[in-house]
């Protein structure tokens, strides 16, 4: 490369050293130009080739799945879905979903799926508790099954009233055999080794299916436990949380009494009892004949207080006793439905199912300890059980501060989220340990668990 420098009177020598350092100067800062050139080209490149390879695997699909349709019997079919994992034939360890309480679809969806007005795109609620498992086992190797309960649509649309309103407890044990039969049966998957997750409602379904299926069932897990006879879970929901928080919250004097006024503005206390003032209702005699209608002396514009025990508790119990009415003529809609309620209030209570378990099959009990559907004392009360019976191989793992959708929760209400990764964690840990001890009885916490 050739270096011009200017014209100036010095000595030759002094000219020819000049000449020698000016050219050093010059070719060491264009190496330097050079190489921070060659630098920032490298780092775009890497960048850019780091994006592509970030939006490569956003876009690869780890899961593929098959929709299909389970017939229920008596012309009863209901939608279900068959999620695999990408790459393989199998045969894959099985898992069904069975789904909790109420107008619930295949993914438990805890709200209404919209769609964007702009981008056209659909927008999920954050709770999907089902699909958050179907999600994380497919893509670890499970074939896992999920179904929309019978008469029951997306958005919790109501399909058929006439089968969703006479609905009973017995008509979901059979819809889980069916659906049951119906995932052993996918070429896809491995029959010898089945498991059956369930949720809140499903928990009192699967022990008995279970019992049926000895040779098919090798592990239920349950979620969100029920123990209790749904007559005193429902005493627990509707009366005994709302008595508790109206006397440690609302009650600020200590002395028994609530502000209607404040009551009926508490959104957590909506939560658990309804329209306050709708609950305070009673039928007063007019001239007109027998309306409900607001006792006067309930008059929130005047601020009433109440009692908590001698008002209040007696209205929560004629409230929930009303549920379980039967209107003639009347849909069941969205609210518990009063043949649904009856046939669970004459059921065997869970804790003397769970009981009769096969020895060989395999419990996971996974409980939040905010839970205030399905409060923890519920598991407690199964652990006892199975202890009692020295059911060689079941786990109780408790979860602090997480409610009935396993998603960080308060102790009075339930929050909705997508469920916590060490739930999900937890379970394909429990369902993959090929060398768990059967004879050890475990009971384990999250806060104290290290995996």
């Amino acid at each position: 490369m050739a270096c011009y420098l200017p014209k100036v009177n010095f000595t030759r020598l002094s000219a020819v050293f000049l000449y020698t350092l000016y050219c050093a100067i010059l070719m060491l800062f264009l190496k330097i130009v050079a190489i921070v050139i060659s630098l920032l080209y490298s780092m775009s490149s890497l960048f850019y080739a780091t994006t592509l390879t970030v939006n490569a695997q956003s876009d690869l699909q780890t899961i593929k799945y098959r929709n299909l349709v389970i017939d229920l019997g008596n012309g009863v079919k209901t939608n279900a879905r068959l999620n695999l994992p990408s790459i393989g034939d199998g045969p894959f360890p099985a898992v069904l979903l069975v789904p909790g309480s109420g107008p619930v679809d295949m993914n438990e969806t805890g709200g209404y799926v919209r769609i964007d007005n702009e981008t056209g795109s659909i927008i999920y609620p954050p709770a999907r508790p089902f699909f958050d498992i179907a999600e994380y086992l497919s893509e670890r190797g499970f074939a896992v099954l999920q179904y929309d309960k019978r008469g029951i649509g997306a958005n919790f649309t109501i399909l058929d009233s006439n089968v969703w309103g006479n609905v009973t407890f017995d008509d979901l044990r059979q819809d889980a055999e069916r659906a049951l039969d119906v995932l052993i049966q996918q070429p896809e998957v491995d029959s010898n080794l089945v498991t059956l997750v369930e949720h809140s409602e499903g928990t009192t379904i699967v022990p008995r299916v279970a019992i049926n299926n000895p040779d098919i069932v090798d592990n239920i897990v349950l979620m969100g436990s029920v123990a209790q006879n749904l007559r005193d879970i429902g005493y627990s929901q509707g009366v005994s949380t709302p008595i508790l928080y109206a006397q440690q919250v609302l009650d600020h004097n200590h002395n028994g009494l609530i502000s209607v006024q404040e009551a009926s503005e508490n959104p957590v206390f909506s939560s658990l009892v309804g329209n306050l003032t709708l609950v305070l209702t009673q039928n007063i005699t007019t001239v007109n004949g027998t309306a409900e209608q607001l006792n006067p002396q309930y008059n929130i514009n005047n601020d009433t207080f109440i009692s908590i025990i001698d008002e209040l508790k007696p209205r929560l119990i004629d409230q929930l006793k009303s549920l379980s009415v039967v209107t003639p003529g009347e849909k069941c809609g969205l609210k518990p439905c009063p043949i649904w309620l009856t046939s669970h209030f004459s059921s065997i209570p869970n804790l003397d199912i769970i009981s009769k378990v096969p020895s060989d099959t395999s419990i996971l009990i996974l409980q939040g300890k905010n839970d205030t559907d399905t409060p923890i004392q519920q598991a407690f009360l199964l652990q006892q059980k199975l202890t009692e019976v020295r059911h060689p191989d079941h786990t109780l793992i408790t979860y602090p501060d997480l409610g009935h959708l396993f998603y960080p929760s308060s102790q009075w209400s339930t929050s909705f989220g997508p469920m916590e990764q060490k739930v999900l964690e937890d379970l394909f840990g429990w369902l993959s340990d090929p060398v768990r001890d059967f004879t050890k009885v475990t009971i384990l916490s999250s806060s104290s668990q290290m995996r």
